[in-house]
């Protein structure tokens, strides 16, 4: 697991609800019982800072860093898809973009990237297509240097769900379930504090979960195959992730301001 996006998923899931901000020392603690050394985490808050988001504050307890409003927009979209409990409807359009791609490489590296998460695949050279528009994507386009034309179609003939690696897909929903109790069990067993082995279960858990925001592009249940495993796979997950969560939460808590009871 690497530093930033550890990071992101201690803001997204323990930190959003707690004023999204937290002081460094209290981050260095809480990314502790999931591997990452104090040094990794505080290049990575420099990154994140480079890169807007993330934003110092003065805190009562020294610096900290709180998460940037774009950030926050990224974070609760990815809180929504991650804990989404029931399909929304879907209105049989397909949003493509036209991308005029920026010159630098490293850019358009970026971008592709940026494009997969928000549920776009590449139809063709320049032309990429997705299940809905993403509210990001102008945000996106901005940030790698980029412009688009976009369109809607719905007549596309046929649909275009070979633009998607689908039999990968697949094959990762149905192994789901088995590595996750793995995941699980193997923290639940480690010797000492129970809600430290609980806060480490359930975020190496999402970590794991969250990989399927870049893979899965959430495509409407029309244009999938009947027997698609995602819901029974989001059910475990749901499952797993609300049986960890007090004790989880009782761990975040004794390790932000205010607390003397957090072992690192």
């Amino acid at each position: 697991m690497r530093a930033r996006s550890a990071l992101f998923d201690l803001y997204g899931d323990h930190l959003r609800a707690r004023g999204s901000q937290a002081p460094v020392a209290a981050l260095v603690r809480l990314l502790a019982p999931v591997g990452i050394a104090a040094p990794a985490v505080r290049t990575a808050i420099s990154r994140m800072v480079i890169q807007g988001w993330l934003e110092p504050v003065a805190l009562p307890e020294g610096r900290g860093y709180r998460a940037s409003e774009q950030a926050t927009r990224r974070l609760d979209e990815a809180r929504e898809r991650i804990y989404r409990r029931r399909e929304e409807p879907w209105d049989g359009h397909w949003h493509l973009v036209l991308l005029t791609p920026p010159g630098d490489r490293s850019a358009r590296v970026r971008l592709r990237a940026d494009l997969a998460y928000l549920g776009y695949a590449e139809l063709s050279d320049a032309v990429w297509i997705g299940p809905v528009a993403s509210p990001e994507l102008a945000g996106v386009l901005v940030r790698a240097g980029a412009s688009a034309r976009t369109a809607h179609a719905r007549d596309v003939d046929p649909p275009p769900v070979e633009a998607w690696d689908l039999p990968a897909l697949r094959a990762s929903y149905d192994g789901w379930p088995g590595v996750a109790r793995d995941l699980v069990a193997r923290h639940l067993a480690a010797p000492g504090d129970p809600d430290r082995a609980a806060f480490a279960a359930r975020f190496h858990l999402v970590h794991e979960w969250r990989k399927f925001l870049f893979a899965d592009p959430g495509l409407p249940a029309e244009v999938l195959p009947p027997d698609w495993p995602r819901a029974a796979a989001a059910r475990h997950f749901a499952v797993e992730a609300d049986r960890l969560k007090p004790a989880a939460d009782r761990f975040v808590a004794g390790c932000l301001p205010g607390a003397a009871d957090c072992r690192p």
